[in-house]
């Protein structure tokens, strides 16, 4: 079966109730697009003798017939996909993490049902729809490259990357596989043929990696080291980047104290992977992560705890002694 009929199976298959609320890349249209524009180029090829082949024809680095339209709406299309899986899986680990009076208001409104059945279920579909709108992406880039005989469908990756709109490597996928982790599920036989795959080995290891086996055969590794203190992540915070680093050491290396928070640093403090500016406002909290963490790893998590609490404490002491002498003079 070829990907467009897959993908229009799929957006019109059991989960169609979930689909229209939400966006999704128009891969039949933007194929019908580079169909035109074969056709046009076909055609102007015939009636210019001095085209000595096919291939010659289709050079070029840019399509006023395909570009203004193509590249604009797919990368608005693939931003509010990001936008609408970033909601849905924050939405999510929030009720599975939830506790005392915001668990018993979210039972309540469930009736009692299993909410983590039905937490499973939607993480499922999440799964699904990412996975499937990144190879459509993929897919039609790779189709357009072909058809215009350039790079700029690969150039456009890189241009997503940059906007930070890629849709397999958001640490919201890595929140999510946590979270199944956390519930038990890698130890689960359906789990495997319905999901994919999720395998976290030693987190105390040297090079500790989280493996997502997405459906399509998609294979993704994610490595948990903090670059700074080059253990595993602790307290761990993605930046706006989607770098992650231990909360600690992002903060040192912010200019900020623990307790002020990590979005407490400035705009000009930067990455300290790719060095960019901007980055600390947006930080999240990996929830699941630090959870799984706790869970596999718990004499480490217990080590870090206790370094980071000191720390913080005599962080707090030397602020506060700082603000005293400030207020009474000396």
């Amino acid at each position: 079966m070829k990907f467009g009929e897959m993908f229009t199976e799929y957006r019109h298959g059991e989960e169609e109730w979930f689909l229209e609320k939400c966006r999704y890349v128009e891969y039949k249209k933007l194929k019908k697009v580079l169909k035109k524009c074969k056709t046009c180029k076909s055609t102007t090829r015939s009636d210019d003798e001095s085209a000595t082949s096919l291939s010659d024809s289709f050079q070029c680095q840019s399509c006023p017939l395909c570009d203004q339209m193509f590249f604009e709406e797919l990368m608005k299309e693939a931003s509010d996909i990001a936008g609408f899986f970033k909601s849905r899986v924050r939405h999510l680990l929030h009720l599975h993490v939830a506790t005392g009076m915001q668990r018993c208001m979210m039972r309540l409104r469930r009736c009692f049902a299993d909410e983590k059945q039905a937490l499973i279920h939607e993480g499922h579909i999440l799964i699904q729809y990412i996975t499937m709108n990144a190879i459509a992406i993929r897919k039609i880039l790779k189709k357009y490259d072909k058809v215009h005989g350039s790079e700029n469908g690969k150039n456009f990756k890189l241009k997503m990357r940059a906007e930070r709109i890629e849709l397999l490597h958001s640490p919201w996928l890595i929140e999510l596989g946590a979270f199944y982790l956390n519930s038990g599920l890698d130890k689960v036989g359906n789990f495997k043929n319905s999901f994919g795959r999720v395998s976290c080995g030693n987190l105390n290891e040297d090079q500790p990696v989280m493996k997502l086996m997405l459906p399509n055969s998609i294979e993704l590794e994610f490595d948990l080291t903090c670059a700074i203190c080059l253990e595993t992540v602790f307290n761990p915070y993605a930046l706006k980047c989607g770098h992650i680093f231990c909360k600690a050491c992002a903060c040192s290396f912010a200019s900020v104290m623990i307790f002020q928070g990590v979005k407490a640093a400035s705009q000009c403090s930067k990455c300290p992977i790719c060095r960019e500016v901007g980055v600390y406002e947006e930080a999240v909290h990996m929830i699941e992560l630090q959870l799984l963490l706790k869970i596999r790893s718990k004499e480490y998590w217990k080590e870090r705890m206790m370094g980071e609490r000191s720390e913080m404490v005599k962080q707090s002491k030397m602020f506060w002694n700082e603000q005293t002498m400030q207020m009474i003079g000396y």
